[in-house]
């Protein structure tokens, strides 16, 4: 099944100079826990790969299936489980501790090696003349958790990156549950590090991350596994992310009443709790670098941020841009002109 991206609505300028230099588009669509629509940009309906925004929802079958508590797994085990991590020392640390815990090591993960994101711990590991490995990667958190949910439930731990293992059946269903959707239905592509990475609607997707706000909807099982994890993101933000990044800012800086969780290609999901809300994005290019402006523009037209820590991520709302010698040269920022429309809640 092929899959048509979205159409998205101007909202990201990139600036050399007096002049706009690039433009991204983006959609996106923020509803309710029952599906009412609170904003809508661009075109909701056609299908996009969530890919690491999934994370949470793939942490919290894993804690539904029982592996958590069995291991006995804490809040930042549980955070680097949901984390596109920097692989700083304390992420690669607790991964490491996950797979301790599991009676597996560094050799089970099938995620792939490449260098730390966070550039010191890249040069870190190379000034000890270390090669990186999977567990460096990004999504080994998430790979270290499967693998749990495998032991735990007996089943092959060795074909976790199926879709037929049962683990990730079991992981799949959990992630249709929450979207409304059947995942019989969905398309399905391989991610980056090598897992089923699902396709649904903006629409349903941002139905997802309001559950995860609110906990309404769903059975109590189900609910009881997205609170343990909303809860160790909102304790435990540095390790979702790492040092300077986006989400870990977010969710720190809203002290957890932000949840939220990106993933590559330009997507953003974010659970607004105070607002029993969940928001999801797309740049439409796929760009990352338009993100973090779009996730800020979005959430402020929402009001979900006070004044005080839209000041706070200010860095991120308008990122500088340098050339070489690191002199500034542009900006990446929301554009002036975008109207961004809200709507009414529905009581």
């Amino acid at each position: 099944m092929s899959v048509q991206g979205p159409s998205g609505v101007p909202l990201v300028d990139v600036t050399r100079g007096p002049a706009v230099e690039s433009v991204h588009a983006v959609a996106a669509c923020a509803v309710d826990a029952r599906g009412h629509e609170v904003l809508v940009l661009g075109d909701v309906d056609v299908p996009i790969f969530l890919r690491s925004s999934a994370k949470p929802f793939i942490a919290a079958a894993i804690v539904a299936s029982g592996a958590a508590a069995h291991y006995d797994l804490d809040d930042r085990e549980i955070a680097v489980i949901c984390a596109s991590h920097n692989g700083e020392t304390f992420h690669v640390e607790t991964v490491r501790g996950i797979l301790q815990k599991i009676g597996l090591d560094e050799s089970d993960l099938r995620c792939g090696a490449h260098a730390p994101a966070y550039e010191p711990a890249a040069a870190q590991l190379a000034a000890q003349g270390r090669a990186p490995s999977a567990i460096h990667n990004n999504c080994s958190g998430k790979h270290a958790g499967i693998l749990a949910m495998c032991r735990h439930l007996g089943v092959d731990h060795t074909s976790y990156l199926e879709a037929d293992n049962p683990a990730m059946r079991r992981i799949l269903a959990f992630c249709a549950r929450l979207s409304d959707d059947d995942a019989t239905r969905w398309p399905i592509g391989v991610d980056g590090c090598g897992i089923p990475a699902y396709a649904t609607p903006l629409r349903r997707a941002a139905l997802a991350f309001a559950r995860l706000a609110t906990l309404e909807g769903l059975a109590r099982e189900d609910a009881s596994a997205l609170e343990r994890v909303r809860r160790a993101m909102a304790a435990e933000p540095t390790y979702v992310g790492g040092t300077g990044r986006f989400d870990s800012a977010l969710i720190a800086t809203t002290r957890g009443r932000v949840v939220c969780k990106a993933g590559a290609e330009g997507v953003h999901g974010d659970a607004l709790v105070r607002e029993g809300v969940g928001l999801v994005l797309k740049v439409v290019d796929g760009n990352r670098r338009a993100t973090p402006p779009a996730a800020i523009a979005l959430l402020g037209a929402m009001h979900a941020l006070e004044p005080d820590e839209l000041a706070a991520l200010g860095p991120f709302a308008r990122t500088e841009v340098r050339n070489v010698s690191g002199r500034v040269v542009g900006a990446i920022g929301p554009r002036p002109s975008a109207r961004i429309p809200t709507m009414q809640r529905q009581t």
